[in-house]
């Protein structure tokens, strides 16, 4: 065992304690991958990230994202959060305001704006309309009626989230979910504000593929609903949406779409060290 530095970052949130947890091993060399699934599990929280030397010379770092139970190729808040305590540990990136970080995905563009980091979000595995068996357990297990669900889409970028647009933020806020019905299911589920919110949207996810329980603010998530619905003409090409708010959080991501096609999504948040120390792993 070696004494590692160790942060556990709270992204999305300009307050502690407001928004998604995040544990990082920042020098997290030499570990196998049995040792990072087993301190991602004694974290319990919803993503542990190792960080390591690149593989790639246009990589700056590496992340490797785990959750309690599996290894993940991509994830946005734990690339938010990770970038976050790369750069506060001292890291220095090759390009003037771009980092970009290595995962199992591929390299990611992350931006430092001011007061927040942003990444440009990864093309969509896969999209389309949702199968109508899928579609009606959803529907069933979110305790909806037909008529309420606006539209649905498949939003794979890595998860395997399914989004579904309703009438409101009101309604998602309403929402609950039957966990025994959705598992398996990784659901996002998406509502506007009504003018004049500073707000746009309500978003809710609930990844019950890795267990019944909904994620507080959702990075990947954000990013494929944001691709569907700025490609579909129901959002503004800058936005931010809130998420948490049922859980006692103020989660705030912060989206931008830059002109052309495809689409070049930026999915920004703040992030918040709130413990800095070392673990013996």
């Amino acid at each position: 065992m070696f004494s590692r530095r160790f942060k556990q970052v709270d992204v999305f949130a300009s307050q502690a304690c407001r928004g998604n947890p995040l544990a990082v091993v920042v020098d997290a060399a030499g570990l196998d991958d049995a040792t990072m699934q087993a301190f991602a599990a004694w974290t319990n929280l919803s993503e542990t990230t190792f960080l390591l030397p690149p593989t790639r010379p246009e990589a700056d770092y590496r992340v490797r994202i785990f959750t309690t139970t599996t290894e993940l190729p991509f994830a946005g808040h734990p690339t938010l959060g990770s970038c976050h305590a790369w750069l506060e540990a001292g890291g220095k990136p090759r390009q003037e305001g771009i980092v970009v970080q290595e995962c199992g995905a591929g390299l990611v563009r992350i931006q430092r704006e001011p007061n927040r980091l942003a990444f440009a979000a990864p093309p969509l595995l896969r999209t389309g309309a949702v199968e109508e068996e899928t579609l009606a357990l959803l529907i069933q297990g979110l305790g909806l009626s037909p008529d309420e669900v606006v539209d649905h889409q498949w939003l794979v970028n890595g998860p395997r989230w399914i989004g579904l647009l309703l009438p409101s933020a009101e309604r998602v806020l309403a929402l609950r979910p039957d966990p025994v019905a959705l598992k398996g299911l990784d659901v996002g589920v998406v509502g506007p504000y009504p003018d004049p919110s500073p707000l746009a949207f309500e978003v809710r996810a609930f990844p019950y593929s890795d267990g019944p329980f909904e994620d507080p603010v959702t990075g990947s998530l954000n990013a494929g609903i944001a691709q569907w619905l700025i490609g579909r003409g129901s959002a503004p090409r800058t936005y931010v949406a809130s998420q948490g708010t049922v859980m006692g959080r103020s989660g705030r991501v912060h989206v931008s779409c830059e002109e052309g096609e495809p689409l070049a999504v930026w999915i920004g948040g703040e992030s918040i060290t709130v413990v800095d120390g070392q673990v013996m792993i």
